[in-house]
């Protein structure tokens, strides 16, 4: 026998991708699946994935920025032409707005021809993870709960192979999750999801093993690959047990723990980037050298992503480093090497304990949905990323090229920073408006609003929405349209922002930096006649990664801040009537899309319409150097980007321009007992 038929078949192979035009991404897709990509991991962009069509006024400077404009059943069969689907294994990174997209999908599947029971692929569909991290939900609990039972009770009657939910705890770690919350929350959600779908009454219960078959996870790796590789293998024996005993499947093949990774974004540095190569084949390892807990998918971020939109030469690059391991090397061609190991089965029994005590915590809430509604959930991964972002600060944790061994030769790399990523054509944007607009011109109206007015009767019960979503999709309804006849129904949801429950992540050690800052804090704002020095942490357009701005809201708070932060998914008009009414002192604002060039200026134009010549704007954010520089020269104060890790410094940089702004000397400490 030889060894090509011993060896394991890899796991799908994906690079998430998406951008400026359904057209142009379609050439993408085309492109990657050419050079050895074995699956799609569609990328949508942010008023897509938050139901706006591109002309709304939140969409401004977002269109295909970080993924794919998708308005309509048009969009989407230009975005899979010459891709039998049928044949195609599919992940969308998709939530709010799955049911919507996947109707999207199923009815141009059709178009081609395919037989929809064969269609594979997955809609991540996790919306509590967007609640406490990624901030791409569109309504509340409730309502949200329902459309992914409604979900999940029609693809496993209609789409059987189907991923109808990948639940999330990628993006938890990303929000500053340890592995015992990243494994604790996300199985209370997929608790959350399954009880759900059993008190529907929409699945009879003798078919639940086929529900517990189609639930795959999407988990992040970091770099420390032995504490992540137990961290699955904990994953794994907890869902084994989760699916026996609470649910009584018995078939231990319906039981398999499935998932996928990208492995982790939040660790990728701007300080010599040429590092996150040798991290993401450390990420990597761990979720693939232990056989018994394997990714099923594996899709790797590229070199440059803290840097900007990576060109298909970069995703090219991470395909690559996937085929080496899997083609290359003999790791598929033996048991699991882990199996047995003392240090191996210490660690993830211990893993395993911490996160049975967390779900044990949050069931006593009544579940994941009280516990996110409450607070509590963001609470703790707000105060669980600000305690790592102090030890990187304390240089307890080491990152290379950053707070530690930062010389540097010049890299090739980067030497031209303009064009070591990829630049979306402002232009791509007023092409999708216009497309749009002869979308709508062109279709049968009276059938678009009558899908409409039907899809809101079914909403107001307790029917499946899929088919009268299906009936929307097949009558040219938007996306915008979709979301906002649900919304009428349903209402919109803001979630607790974690901020004010977040404890204290550096205490102010005398003579330390924190206590110095505290003292210019105090002391501009007695120079200034205020109470408190007042700042506004904003987060305009579409972009709800919050985690920075959640961060810089902690430590001023810290520092003294009297902070106002009313969450994401604002206007530049609603940020700028808060400066007024608060009267702040210095607004600041983060934007990690890309948006920056178009947001960031309107709202140093309204500001000034108001009035409000001497407050400074800072702006952080994944900002191009040449980007950086333009802002500046429109009047923004700072502007701060990943390789700025010091957040108090941060802060002590904030009250340097409100004092410029307000033409005071600049502050220095008193002395103290130790100088004088």
């Amino acid at each position: 026998m030889s060894d090509a038929q011993k060896r394991d078949r890899p796991w799908l192979m994906r690079t998430y991708a998406g951008h400026s035009t359904a057209s142009d991404s379609n050439a993408l897709y085309r492109r990657n699946l050419a050079k050895g990509q074995t699956g799609l991991s569609v990328a949508f962009d942010l008023p897509t994935q938050t139901g706006y069509d591109s002309d709304h006024i939140l969409a401004r400077g977002e269109v295909g920025r970080v993924g794919v404009p998708v308005g309509h059943v048009g969009d989407m069969r230009t975005l899979f032409d010459g891709i039998p689907l049928e044949q195609t294994n599919t992940s969308m990174t998709i939530n709010a707005t799955a049911m919507w997209l996947l109707a999207l999908y199923q009815v141009v599947a059709e178009e081609q021809g395919a037989d929809i029971a064969k269609l594979t692929g997955t809609t991540q569909n996790d919306i509590v993870k967007e609640y406490l991290s990624r901030g791409t939900h569109v309504f509340p609990p409730g309502p949200s709960v329902r459309l992914i039972t409604d979900m999940i009770a029609y693809t496993v009657g209609n789409i059987p192979k189907w991923n109808p939910i990948n639940i999330c705890s990628y993006h938890l770690q990303e929000a500053g999750a340890t592995p015992v919350q990243e494994i604790a929350y996300a199985m209370c959600t997929a608790i959350s999801v399954l009880d759900a779908v059993r008190d529907s009454g929409q699945v009879p219960a003798e078919r639940m093993g086929d529900v517990v078959a189609r639930i795959s996870f999407f988990v992040n790796a970091g770099v420390r690959f032995v504490e992540e590789m137990c961290k699955m293998r904990a994953f794994a024996q907890l869902w084994e047990k989760v699916t026996l005993e609470r649910y009584g499947v018995t078939d231990a093949k319906q039981r398999r723990f499935r998932y996928g990774v990208q492995v982790n974004s939040l660790g990728l540095t701007e300080a010599q980037p040429e590092n996150n190569v040798q991290r993401i084949v450390l990420e990597m390892l761990a979720v693939t050298l232990s056989k018994d807990a394997r990714a099923r998918a594996v899709q790797l971020p590229a070199w440059n992503e803290a840097l900007g939109l990576p060109r298909p030469w970069d995703q090219q690059w991470s395909l690559r480093i996937q085929q080496v391991l899997a083609y290359e090397s003999d790791l598929l061609e033996y048991g699991d090497i882990f199996n047995g190991s003392e240090v191996i089965e210490a660690k993830t029994a211990a893993l395993l304990a911490g996160a049975e005590a967390e779900i044990a915590k949050v069931m006593e809430m009544g579940g994941v949905i009280p516990a996110v509604e409450s607070g509590y959930l963001k609470s703790n991964l707000v105060a669980s990323h600000a305690a790592r972002r102090a030890r990187i600060e304390s240089g307890e944790d080491k990152i290379v090229g950053v707070n530690c061994f930062d010389t540097t030769e010049p890299s090739p790399l980067t030497a031209d920073l303009d064009t070591a990523i990829m630049m979306v054509d402002p232009a791509s944007e007023q092409s999708v408006l216009t497309a749009l607009e002869a979308w709508r011109g062109q279709r049968d109206e009276a059938a678009a609003q009558q899908a409409l007015a039907e899809l809101k009767t079914v909403a107001a019960t307790e029917a499946n929405l899929m088919p009268a979503t299906l009936a929307c999709a097949r009558a040219g309804v938007t996306t915008g349209e979709w979301s906002f006849a649900l919304r009428e129904v349903f209402g919109e949801y803001r979630a607790p922002t974690g901020v004010g429950g977040a404890p204290v992540a550096i205490t102010a050690e005398p003579g330390g930096e924190l206590e110095q800052v505290r003292a210019a804090v105090a002391a501009t704002a007695e120079e200034l006649g205020a109470g408190k020095l007042r700042l506004l942490v904003g987060k305009p357009g579409l972009d709800g990664h919050s985690n920075g701005a959640e961060q810089i809201a902690v430590r001023a708070r810290d520092a003294g801040f009297e902070v106002v932060y009313q969450g994401i998914r604002l206007t530049p008009e609603q940020i700028v009537s808060a400066a007024v009414a608060e009267d702040v002192h210095c607004v600041g604002l983060s934007i990690l899309s890309g948006a920056h060039t178009e947001l960031v200026p309107d709202v140093l134009k309204r500001l000034r319409r108001a009035g409000v010549e001497d407050v400074p704007v800072i702006v952080g954010g994944i900002i191009p150097a040449a980007d950086g520089e333009a802002l500046k020269a429109v009047g923004v104060a700072a502007v701060f980007t990943p390789k700025d890790f010091g957040i108090t410094t941060i802060i002590g940089r904030i009250v340097d321009e409100i004092r410029l702004a307000n033409k005071l000397q600049p502050w220095t400490p008193a002395p103290t007992a130790a100088t004088s």
